[in-house]
């Protein structure tokens, strides 16, 4: 379950009554008999409860999206983010004679 919580993909979480549910699992809730699962289905917008009793497996069937990206690339494009507005930013003000 908590492998599942972490994956940033979709998941096929496969259920006793033979149903099965492709989505992205956003949240759950460990307590005892009243654990939960929450998934945003990928072929409905209404997000679903699921008792962890009810749950016979769980697949990792999305390709995580973050999957081959690190921290260091993330800094590096926030960094060229910011460099660019700076540079459209004083281009502006070039224009309007400020600079």
């Amino acid at each position: 379950m908590e492998q599942a919580f972490d994956y940033r993909g979709d998941v096929t979480v496969s259920l006793k009554s033979g149903e099965s549910l492709s989505g992205y699992l956003f949240n759950r809730q460990v307590s005892g008999s009243d654990s939960y699962l929450e998934v945003f289905p990928s072929d409905s917008s209404a997000a679903r409860r699921i008792r962890y009793d009810h749950i016979a497996a769980i697949a990792f069937t999305g390709e995580d999206t973050a999957t081959g990206k690190s921290w260091e690339a993330w800094i590096a494009k926030k960094d060229s983010e910011r460099r660019a507005e700076v540079e459209r930013v004083a281009a502006e003000a070039k224009t309007r004679g400020i600079l």
